[in-house]
């Protein structure tokens, strides 16, 4: 019996090992960004050697193909809980407290994750990531809309969906660098936008 379960030992601890590597890798983008991170100062930030990171991740490139796999499923057990048929259900302004309220908290759990939101068009690899975030939130949000405004074509919910994406990609900086008193205050301004677009967009007849 001890011969069988070494594997999984040995597995459980592999699996532990990535997650403290992915963990080490958010702070090191958060810090310097995806890049100026290197496989060095993430293996030397989770207490390994490099030459121990590579026997899970070959290259940065690999490390950020495990981030966006956490950040995508993460995000989707995140949104679940944000998001039951009973809240979507809610009043317009309450839902986008849900909303923004569920981007800050998903911001602060996993800190790397607007990061590579932002990618630059510079660097393909990252702007592939980026464009692929966008567009997994984008979806999950149209679904939301979906059920809410059924009248509307699928593609206008993604529409709708992307334009709300995009403004809290670009406001969002501003809130999560900003003191208490002045991220209250934007994120206030940032819900009322919101509300008052989809209040527009989502109504019957549009």
């Amino acid at each position: 019996m001890p011969e069988q379960r070494r594997p999984v030992r040995r597995q459980a601890r592999g699996l532990k090992r990535m997650e403290a590597i992915l963990d080490a890798a958010e702070q090191v983008i958060e810090e310097v960004g995806y890049a100026d991170a290197t496989t060095n100062a993430i293996a030397a930030r989770a207490g390994i050697s490099p030459g121990s990171l590579y026997q899970f991740f070959r290259n940065k490139e690999e490390i950020l193909d495990g981030l966006l796999e956490r950040f995508t499923t993460g995000r989707k057990r995140f949104w679940d809980t944000y998001f039951t048929p009973e809240t979507e259900r809610l009043p317009l302004p309450e839902l986008v407290d849900k909303v923004i309220d569920a981007a800050v908290g998903f911001k602060r759990a996993h800190p790397a994750y607007w990061s590579l939101l932002y990618g630059s068009a510079i660097a393909d690899r990252l702007a592939e990531a980026s464009a692929r975030l966008h567009a997994d939130l984008a979806g999950l949000f149209a679904e939301v809309l979906g059920r809410r405004a059924p009248h509307l074509p699928a593609q206008r919910r993604l529409a709708i969906a992307g334009m709300v994406l995009a403004t809290v990609t670009a406001v969002m900086p501003r809130i999560v660098e900003a003191d208490p008193a002045r991220a209250g205050e934007l994120t206030a301004e940032l819900k009322a936008m919101l509300t008052a677009y989809l209040t527009a967009a989502l109504a019957p007849g549009r």
